[in-house]
């Protein structure tokens, strides 16, 4: 099951608390019971670390790692968009020589077949008409 930010939201308040009750503890610090005190309050804190840490591997992110990996090398955001804009108008643009080169190769097949075997111009015919082909004559 998927967590929530809501989720994540409980433990960071609970994060949040055991900070602050440390830091209590710690500036009013007592010899005969503080110390067990702020053992309690690490452990506490602690528990709700590993909490957030095993609901945020639930959240559902959808960051590319590419981006974490450029944003970290304080490179800017705006660039890899437009970079990773320009990487997918490349590959539209390829495959779209791709699709076209093999349709016309369907249709040069599929003209020469008609041509070759005249039997099976009807056969051929249908399925270049399936496939989306022109045919001519």
């Amino acid at each position: 099951m998927d967590a929530t930010t809501a989720d994540a939201d409980v433990h960071l308040r609970e994060i949040i608390t055991s900070l602050y009750f440390l830091l209590t503890q710690i500036h009013s610090y007592n010899f005969s019971n503080t110390p067990q005190a702020m053992t309690s309050e690490v452990r506490t804190l602690i528990q709700a670390l590993v909490s957030l840490t095993q609901t945020s591997r639930r959240l559902p992110t959808k960051i590319p790692l590419d981006l974490v990996e450029y944003v970290e090398k304080k490179r800017n955001p705006d660039v890899y968009k437009r970079e990773l804009v320009e990487a997918v108008m490349k590959g539209n643009q390829m495959q779209k020589g791709r699709s076209q080169a093999f349709g016309e190769l369907r249709d040069v097949l599929g003209r020469e077949m008609m041509g070759g075997i005249p039997d099976m111009r009807e056969e051929v015919r249908s399925v270049l008409e399936a496939c989306g082909g022109r045919v001519e004559g």
